[in-house]
């Protein structure tokens, strides 16, 4: 086998990838099962798949990070050695990840610097920064390189992330879910300037993404991954959406969406006035945040992560105190207590419900009697509690809820991350819900699961419920809400009717332009 050290040169700039019977196994569990895709120098590439099938172990793979059990790499049709990270950089193959792999306090300028393996011990920073600013002249992306990187927007700090890469001389870049912090506009900017190399010859793109319309928009071919195999490719042209959703989920059940009941003047039943809390380090997380919610409406929250929605929702289910502003349910003064939120009908859940709304290791039933567990018949008399009924209306709840669990009995920390939600939703909303309070209920779900509790939600709206919506998801808030209010450092800098606004007017909105 020929062992390439490096690109050969003279090459076009753009390499092509591919895996043949790319096989990972840990012990029992087959991770990747005999996945062979390919992916032609200069093109764009999506890597499809719901969470667990397979996506993150074959890029590891072509990273160096994991070794394959079985199988092999080509790179330009050369086989190829990937032992380490080291190796594959080597090659010519970068990878971006998720989440910002930057030193906040450092500038731009000095995370290209000290990224590079031959970093010098006294660095000769005029002669760094000429040789920065002529890189900069190569590539399409622009970042200003004096400014500190906690003072970058998130699409200035991704940029920055796929320039390191550049920089490095990597011209295969493999991008892990790129726009997940992004607006709208950031992600159409980055992933346009991407596409614009890719087409020039200059970059070889492979993403890993969940988002079918930025499938559809920037890439050439992909690859859809289920359960560790490889199950469908093909030119994104001659796929549907439907096409490629059906590739991901198999023969799994999907519900459909619930029909949207029409409401007209109910009454208002959820009022936030004027509310302010600070974050954990005691800077101002919400500055004056006003809400209204109808009976019978959802109104979405959105918004780039860090914009002060999580404070809202911890100030909202009790985990905050606020430091100043008022809650209203019909009018009512309300604050989020257990007996309040039991006479005013409040229910609510989030993402990672196993940290917000589970104890791991007690059981599915003993979660799901959180609400009830001492009320009748549960508790019977003042600080006894029966098994039985627990157990029953647990079974009954897992039943309703199709909660996939060996045992009512099963720590709730055991189940896969679809069936810990769906347990916690039959929790919250298997009574009779007035106000339901929500916080990227999807995040990390398989596709079954998201349809079905997105069905859930529109199901309590169409019932009367007064719902607020807090989702990093805009394709989510375009679904399912009524209204769409905005969140910006920490203020409602946005509020419309859905049908008197669109994507990019809210997308222009998460930016700040308002």
């Amino acid at each position: 086998m020929a062992v390439l050290q490096s690109r050969p040169e003279g090459a076009r700039r753009a390499i092509g990838l591919e895996t043949i019977g790319m096989t990972k196994a840990f012990g029992p569990l087959v991770a990747l099962d005999d996945v062979s895709i390919r992916v032609r120098p200069g093109s764009f590439h999506a890597l499809l798949g719901e969470n667990g099938a397979g996506k993150s172990t074959l890029v590891k793979c072509v990273m160096g990070f994991y070794q394959p059990t079985s199988g092999s790499a080509l790179v330009n049709d050369r086989e190829v050695s990937i032992p380490n990270p080291k190796a594959a950089h080597a090659l010519g193959i970068g990878m971006v990840y998720q989440h910002f792999t930057l030193v906040p306090s450092l500038t731009a300028a000095e995370n290209l610097v000290i990224s590079r393996a031959d970093t010098p011990a006294v660095i000769d920073w005029a002669k760094e920064r000429k040789a920065l600013e002529a890189f900069l002249e190569t590539t399409p992306f622009k970042v200003p390189l004096d400014m500190p990187v906690s003072g970058l927007s998130a699409g200035e700090k991704q940029k920055l992330e796929i320039l390191k890469q550049l920089y490095l001389d990597q011209s295969f870049l493999i991008l892990d879910e790129p726009t997940s912090v992004l607006t709208p506009d950031e992600a159409d900017e980055v992933l346009g300037l991407l596409r614009g190399m890719t087409e020039a010859g200059e970059l070889t793109i492979l993403m890993i993404t969940h988002k079918f319309r930025e499938v559809t928009a920037y890439a050439d071919e992909v690859t859809v991954l289920r359960r560790g195999r490889m199950v469908g490719s093909g030119k994104v042209s001659d796929l549907s959406i439907d096409d490629m959703s059906r590739m991901m989920i198999g023969d799994t059940a999907i519900r459909e969406s619930a029909a949207r009941k029409a409401h007209s003047g109910e009454p208002l039943k959820l009022e936030i006035a004027g509310l302010f809390a600070d974050d954990d380090e005691e800077l101002p997380a919400l500055e004056a945040v006003n809400l209204k919610v109808r009976c019978g409406e959802i109104l979405g929250i959105a918004g780039v992560s860090g914009n002060g929605q999580s404070e809202l929702i911890q100030v909202l289910s009790g985990q905050r105190l606020p430091s100043d502003g008022r809650i209203f349910i019909d009018g009512k003064p309300y604050e989020p207590e257990r007996k309040l939120m039991d006479s005013f009908k409040v229910f609510g859940f989030s993402e990672e419900p196993l940290r917000n709304a589970a104890v791991p290791r007690m059981s599915v039933a003993e979660n799901m009697a959180f609400r009830t567990f001492d009320k009748v018949p549960i508790s019977p008399f003042r600080g006894w509690l029966s098994p039985s009924p627990m157990l029953k209306k647990a079974r009954d709840l897992i039943a309703a809820y199709r909660v996939k669990t060996p045992s009512t009995e099963e720590p709730i920390e055991n189940l896969s991350g679809g069936n810990v939600q769906r347990a916690i939703l039959a929790r919250e909303i298997s009574g009779e819900v007035e106000v339901l309070i929500v916080a990227n209920p999807c995040f990390g779900l398989d596709f079954a699961s998201v349809a079905e509790i997105r069905a859930q939600i529109m199901d309590q709206r169409n019932r009367g419920a007064a719902v607020l919506l807090v989702s990093e998801d805009l394709d989510e808030i375009l679904e399912l809400a009524d209204t769409v209010a905005v969140m910006s450092e920490g203020r409602i800098t946005y509020t419309s009717p859905m049908d008197r606004t669109d994507r990019a007017t809210i997308g222009h909105a998460m930016a700040g332009h308002h």
